[in-house]
């Protein structure tokens, strides 16, 4: 599988570029973005390539300037009914990250704007990326969130206690002191209904 290329642009057409590396030339297709964005004739460029394999097609190179893009590319051809012309004309009128906001917010009108995409694919897209990382930046955000709230320690019951008191109306340092009270009679195992019980008790409540 070619995951990278690394050559001189020999020849750019309507839907693909032909990239030599060492002699050998490659025929990667490319949305109209990255065609417009490729060096002269001639210059050196570095493609992150998917390549992708089908009975009917062959084998087939899709190249993007950006890890990003061809992670979004990937990404978008996981949902029903988005090919990868589709993806192409997605990130044609949308970066990786536009893309996602547009996601977080809803805006299927913005995607709607792809070429071969209609308003119910357009939704099924912002639906289904809603929570996916299409970006580097922010699949380690969510790694780093994931291992936060893996690494975080459960609640105590004591801390629970707290905060229903709180709820209640209690003022943080009296809710406190009474629930520690509450826990040193009932001992470490006690649970939160009873400490609450308690800690009510020692209020008059």
């Amino acid at each position: 599988m070619i995951g990278r290329l690394r050559g001189v642009v020999a020849e750019v057409a309507e839907e693909d570029a032909l990239i030599d590396v060492a002699g050998v030339g490659y025929v990667v297709r490319c949305g109209a973005r990255t065609l417009a964005r490729l060096p002269a004739l001639g210059d050196e460029t570095l493609l992150h390539v998917e390549t992708q394999w089908s009975e009917s097609l062959g084998m087939r190179l899709y190249g993007f300037l950006s890890r990003d893009e061809r992670r979004a590319f990937v990404t978008l051809q996981a949902i029903q009914g988005v090919g990868p012309k589709a993806a192409l004309g997605v990130l044609d009128v949308l970066s990786p990250a536009e893309l996602a906001d547009a996601a977080a917010r809803g805006d299927k009108g913005l995607v709607a704007r792809a070429q071969g995409v209609g308003p119910k694919l357009a939704l099924r897209i912002v639906t289904e990326l809603k929570d996916k990382p299409l970006t580097e930046a922010g699949s380690v955000a969510a790694f780093q969130a994931e291992a936060l709230a893996a690494a975080a320690p459960p609640p105590s019951a004591a801390g629970e206690a707290v905060a229903a008191l709180m709820g209640l109306g209690v003022v943080e340092p009296a809710a406190r002191r009474v629930v520690e009270q509450a826990s040193l009679r009932l001992g470490e195992d006690a649970g939160v209904p009873a400490l609450i019980k308690a800690a009510l008790q020692d209020l008059g409540r």
